[in-house]
């Protein structure tokens, strides 16, 4: 098959949601979230397959008590497929250890770009939800996973340094990206109200200053069976399901469910690891 019969192939066969879940700043709970997510959409009957793609500190294994034998290095390396390196988290969804391999996939050759794009075309219809745990602040790394997903996810905290960092992250995202809208997840809150001034905060700013729409996605509540879960290396869904946490869990991945996600405006789960991989430059879209 041609290049350019495979490219168009890839890109238009799959309707797999792609989220990037991010942050302003580290130290928010992104991770956490993340992987609460994953677990809470997957007991929605979702399939759902993550990708660590925290170059600097992806910790993804660390949170659940994983220990993958292999990454995305392996797979660029040919020494094993895609399939191969997946591991399953809590709840049996699954995971792409990638965070200590992720910045070797963008320096691979055209025909190994290619034979990479061909297994996540085999996996790709798999999946319901390809969820992105991206690194934090504005480093090229993470406004490209969260330009190249469909929806943006930002996790904020009432700490003001985390909401000015949640604005110039959505800044930069705008003014290089031309991304106009993101979505919101409010965590370490005591209460609602808490969460819902963090977020008129922010939309009053990005009102202002960029034209930018902010939708509030949820929030999740201070819950002392969050450290428990962390020091037992479990998730909180997992561990402690009628929490107060876990019900916020419940409640956003309800909402995601329901999203219309801009698969049209940003494409395919394949046309995401397309534009990671360079192939989108090379002109074999038309």
């Amino acid at each position: 098959m041609s290049q350019i019969k495979t490219l168009k192939k890839l890109a238009n066969n799959s309707l797999t949601k792609v989220l990037a879940v991010t942050s302003g700043k580290g130290g928010v709970g992104k991770t956490n979230i993340i992987a609460n997510l994953a677990y809470s959409l997957r007991k929605l009957g979702k399939k759902v397959l993550l990708l660590d793609a925290d170059v600097g500190l992806g910790n993804i294994d660390v949170l659940l008590g994983l220990s993958p034998k292999y990454n995305i290095s392996h797979v660029i390396s040919g020494k094993k497929t895609l399939k191969e390196i997946i591991v399953k988290g809590p709840g049996n969804f699954d995971i792409i250890p990638a965070s200590s391999g992720i910045q070797e996939v963008t320096n691979l050759k055209k025909n190994e770009k290619l034979i990479l794009m061909e297994q996540i075309d085999e996996i790709g219809l798999n999946y319901d939800y390809f969820l992105i745990d991206t690194g934090a602040g504005i480093y090229d790394t993470v406004t490209f996973f969260c330009n190249a997903a469909q929806e943006i996810f930002v996790v904020a905290t009432p700490d003001p340094t985390s909401i000015t960092d949640a604005y110039a992250l959505m800044k930069v995202m705008n003014k290089k990206f031309g991304e106009n809208e993101f979505n919101l997840i409010v965590n370490f809150v005591k209460t609602e109200k808490e969460a819902m001034n963090v977020y008129a905060n922010l939309s009053l700013v990005l009102d202002r200053y960029l034209s930018v729409k902010l939708n509030f996605t949820g929030f999740v509540l201070n819950d002392t069976n969050l450290v428990k879960s962390v020091r037992n290396q479990k998730l909180i869904c997992e561990l402690f399901p009628e929490s107060r946490a876990t019900k916020c869990f419940k409640k956003i991945s309800r909402y995601i469910d329901r999203m219309d996600f801009n698969i049209e405006k940003k494409g395919s789960l394949q046309f995401f690891w397309s534009k990671l991989l360079g192939i989108w430059k090379w002109g074999c879209w038309g």
